[in-house]
């Protein structure tokens, strides 16, 4: 019997970078889970050639819940939303379903009207604060989680549920860190330190783009630090149209305010001011680098 005791058979919706992952670390480090995949065929088959699932399920998504312990959706979050009334008809009564998208709160009201959690599959949202710039199976690491943060949406008094604490478990054995809080809570906290970096990426890399001349200047002059810089920007639109779409409002208001920190800068440039502005962006460093 695996780590969490109640979890023996896990269903995986997506088995790309984030799913894909996620099946590896059960491979790596949990036993006696068999982990079965659900995604295009295409997708699927090469997840089980890297020996991440045991079963393979395209198509009819009832198949792929029977007996399914864990049902975890690493999806995008439209198509999350639009499977979550078939996943309330066909899981287990006693599954615990869980998903893996960047925001909560639309999945969280979607998920309060189809699971009411009496006497049937239990729904928990969730959100590891792991991933790579470059999506796909072929990027998919069993390390991918371990060290990072793992947002669970809810009270921590949640855990009580044997389903629940099972999940933890197995979290806490591929090496991340549960973290609980509110939907809204989480969206305010990943909107500035996931959405807003990710936003600032692009345009910076489509403000250099634009002013490439016929030599490549000045990006042949670029260091490993705008390589670092722009690391996110490497990320494609459809893996963050869903984000950008189901977080507008936090959004909106960060790159308000983000604007009016360049201006501040700006103005500060002929002068030594922007000493301040430095130490905050050490200290801030300073802490990223301890947690």
């Amino acid at each position: 019997m695996p780590a969490g005791h109640l979890i023996s058979r896990v269903t995986i919706l997506g088995t790309g970078l984030i799913g894909g992952s996620f099946a590896l670390a059960l491979r790596k480090y949990t036993t006696g889970i068999r982990i079965c995949g659900w995604d295009r065929p295409d997708v699927v088959r090469e997840a089980q050639a890297r020996g991440a699932i045991d079963e393979v399920f395209s198509g009819e998504l009832a198949l792929a819940l029977q007996n399914a312990d864990l049902i975890y959706i690493a999806l995008p979050i439209a198509a999350t939303i639009d499977l979550l009334p078939e996943i309330a008809r066909h899981a287990p009564p006693h599954a615990l379903v869980t998903d893996a998208c960047s925001t909560k709160v639309r999945i969280s009201q979607a998920a309060a009207e189809l699971f009411p959690g009496e006497k049937g599959p239990l729904f928990l949202g969730g959100h590891p604060m792991a991933g790579r710039e470059l999506p796909g199976i072929g990027n998919a690491n069993a390390d991918l989680f371990r060290e990072n943060a793992y947002a669970l949406i809810g009270a921590s008094s949640l855990q009580e549920d044997p389903r629940i604490s099972a999940l933890v478990k197995i979290l806490e054995k591929i090496g991340a860190r549960p973290l609980w809080l509110g939907a809204p809570q989480h969206d305010y906290a990943v909107g500035l330190t996931s959405h807003l970096p990710q936003l600032a990426a692009v345009a910076l890399a489509g403000f250099l783009y634009d002013r490439l001349d016929e030599n490549g200047l000045p990006i042949t002059l670029a260091g490993p630090g705008l390589r670092d810089s722009l690391r996110l920007a490497g990320s494609p639109y459809a893996t963050w149209r869903d984000i950008v779409l189901t977080n507008q409002e936090v959004l909106s208001a960060a790159l308000d305010l983000l604007a009016r920190r360049l201006d501040d800068l700006r103005e500060k440039l002929a002068s030594r001011e922007l000493q301040a502005d430095f130490d905050a962006a050490n200290e801030l460093y300073k802490l990223l680098r301890s947690l």
